[in-house]
């Protein structure tokens, strides 16, 4: 199963979408800031599931929606939040024990607007970057099929 990983578009729907129509993934996780661009993602894919969390940005939302959210899926545990509540900018600290003390197989966060993808103990730590601010942007891609490694890797976006 290949899942598109977008955060921070901030405003830029046109670019996640074109990230969207060059993957054509099976489903699609956003982990905030820009909610809206979320729900125009999911007007225009209606057929790929969409999953998501609110970002510090996506202040209205945050008073309604968990800020993250665990998927299990092929197997996997795979958490979505966008960061912000998990300290990232400061390190992944926070993050390495709640992947630790929740089995997690895979963490995925936004928030810094800097792509990472790494391994760490049995969990994937995967930030895609900014899809809307980063010049290019970027976004990650996840391969997930039951019995074989989660995997994947990050994308510029041309």
């Amino acid at each position: 199963m290949k899942i598109l990983v977008l955060s921070d578009s901030h405003g830029d729907a046109q670019t996640a979408c074109l990230a969207v129509e060059k993957e054509q993934p099976h489903m699609i996780f956003f982990l905030g800031d820009g909610w809206r661009d979320s729900d125009l993602i999911i007007e225009r894919f209606p057929d790929t599931p969409l999953f998501r969390v609110p970002g510090n940005c996506d202040y209205f939302q945050s008073q309604k929606n968990a800020p993250e959210q665990l998927v299990a899926l092929e197997g996997f545990r795979i958490l979505l939040c966008h960061g912000h509540t998990y300290g990232v900018k400061q390190g992944l600290w926070e993050a390495e024990e709640t992947a630790k003390r929740e089995h997690l197989d895979a963490f995925l966060f936004g928030h810094t607007h800097s792509p990472l993808f790494r391994r760490h103990g049995k969990t994937l730590y995967l930030n895609p970057g900014s899809i809307g601010m980063s010049i290019p942007p970027t976004y990650g891609v996840l391969n997930a099929e039951r019995g074989k490694p989660l995997n994947g890797r990050i994308y510029r976006l041309k």
